[in-house]
């Protein structure tokens, strides 16, 4: 498809670059009159994930994924589930592994090409109600995890899945991780480690010998980080295996669904190759739109409750291309 002309206005005056448009909506923003009912899903190999559902009554489901270290409770997952209820929809929050305010029991976490989680949930809820309509939206990570999922699975979706939404997704995780090193990234890459670091740590504790938390006095770039943590403790055999395997860009020529990629061109996290022009130009249902500005998961509107993104998912998966 084309790629798409953004009708982003932009972010308040006072947000002046990409990294405020990025920082700002994180620190200050504040979605009220959400309630979820959390339900504990066993997954197949005894782990578990939690669910935080919205329950309205109506046949069409959205599932949101949160990004790298998030969770439900994050204000652009709230705001997007605030909306998509208001809407008719029922709404499905699922929190990744370790990500719902206590650690799983197995030795891995989650990351961003882990999609069988994803599939799990999907096929609860298929079991759960019978959906005629379910959509999947992702922000950064959970955008990625999105995408090659439905890359993946391609025509073996279920039928219910009718489209998908990635909003300021890194699918090309080597690219990205390059980045993160950047000096003005710092900040960013400082928070990802910190958090991450204390759930390697209890996971060296509760698993003696699988990760040599040593290391960390080599890790140099993010790349490093990669190698020596993230992808023995997610079963990958390197960071290339990792970022190879994970990438979502290597899987979305698979997509057969309409979706959406939403990536603003001064995301401070996100290089040139995570919009792939290229693809979408060519692809008949990966449509990119790419506003100049946004920041990382911000797109805040002046003197509206909900971001652009929320919006523009709404309009999209209600065939408002």
């Amino acid at each position: 498809m084309p790629l798409i002309h953004s009708a982003y206005p932009g972010p308040p005056a006072y947000q002046y670059n990409g990294h405020m448009q990025t920082v700002f909506p994180s620190l200050t923003r504040k979605v009220s009159g959400v309630t979820y009912e959390r339900e504990r899903l066993v997954l197949a190999d005894g782990d578990f994930v939690d669910l935080d559902w919205i329950e309205t009554g109506y046949d069409r489901l959205v599932i949101l994924t949160h990004g790298l270290e998030g969770d439900s409770n994050r204000q652009y997952i709230r705001g997007t589930a605030k909306l998509f209820a208001q809407h008719h929809y029922d709404v499905l929050a699922w929190n990744c592994r370790s990500c719902s305010g206590e650690m799983n029991q197995a030795f891995r976490l989650y990351n961003h090409g882990e999609i069988g989680d994803l599939n799990e949930v999907i096929h609860h809820a298929l079991r759960t109600k019978q959906y005629r309509e379910i959509v999947l939206i992702g922000y950064s990570m959970g955008g990625n995890i999105t995408l090659k999922y439905l890359g993946v699975h391609g025509n073996q979706l279920p039928d219910a899945i009718k489209r998908g939404v990635a909003v300021s997704s890194p699918t090309d995780l080597e690219a990205s991780a390059v980045l993160l090193d950047r000096p003005s990234n710092r900040f960013y890459r400082n928070r990802f480690m910190k958090k991450l670091l204390v759930k390697l740590n209890q996971k060296a504790d509760r698993f003696p010998g699988r990760l040599d938390m040593s290391k960390l006095e080599k890790v140099k770039r993010w790349r490093d980080f990669d190698e020596f943590f993230s992808a023995p403790v997610n079963n990958y055999h390197s960071a290339d295996d990792f970022y190879r395997q994970a990438s979502a860009v290597n899987f979305m020529a698979g997509i057969t669904v309409p979706t959406l990629l939403l990536n603003a061109q001064n995301d401070p996290l996100l290089s040139p190759e995570c919009s792939p022009d290229w693809l979408a130009e060519t692809h008949r249902y990966i449509f990119l739109e790419t506003p100049p500005t946004g920041g990382h998961v911000g797109f805040q509107v002046v003197r509206d409750p909900h971001t652009y993104a929320e919006r523009r998912s709404l309009a999209f998966v209600q065939g408002l291309v």
